[in-house]
């Protein structure tokens, strides 16, 4: 099993920044990608960054640049750091992890692979 809660959302003006953590709480023997997604209202759930155990990062296309994905073993805790925000940032963000004894971190920026989901964290950017 394992436990995921985000944390960090708030309401910022654009071209602020945030920084949202994602802690999570492992209860198995097994490894885990953990991916940052994003959903709009109205929209679909999309990857943002993934960062498997042994640091490597994935970033989606679109979203390179001004959102930086990293992690804090020590802690357990993975963050998403959010630059230059603007409105259409705006959707409630979720942490999510994959077992990477499986299939799901092979693709880990689609939601559908995902074993385990937090909660999420809602983040507003008002222009």
């Amino acid at each position: 099993q394992v436990q995921l809660v985000e944390s960090g959302g708030g309401s910022v003006q654009a071209g602020g920044s945030l920084r949202l953590a994602c802690t999570a709480s492992i209860y198995t023997d097994s490894t885990y990608c953990i991916t940052w997604f994003r959903q709009a209202p109205g929209g679909e759930r999309e990857g943002i960054a993934s960062i498997e155990s042994d640091g490597m990062a994935t970033y989606a296309d679109s979203m390179k640049g001004r959102f930086t994905i990293s992690q804090d073993n020590a802690k357990n805790t993975l963050y998403l750091q959010m630059n230059s925000l603007k409105p259409e940032d705006t959707a409630m963000y979720y942490c999510a992890a994959a077992d990477e004894g499986g299939v799901g971190c092979i693709t880990p920026l689609e939601a559908r692979v995902m074993d385990y989901w937090g909660k999420g964290t809602l983040v507003t950017i008002s222009s």
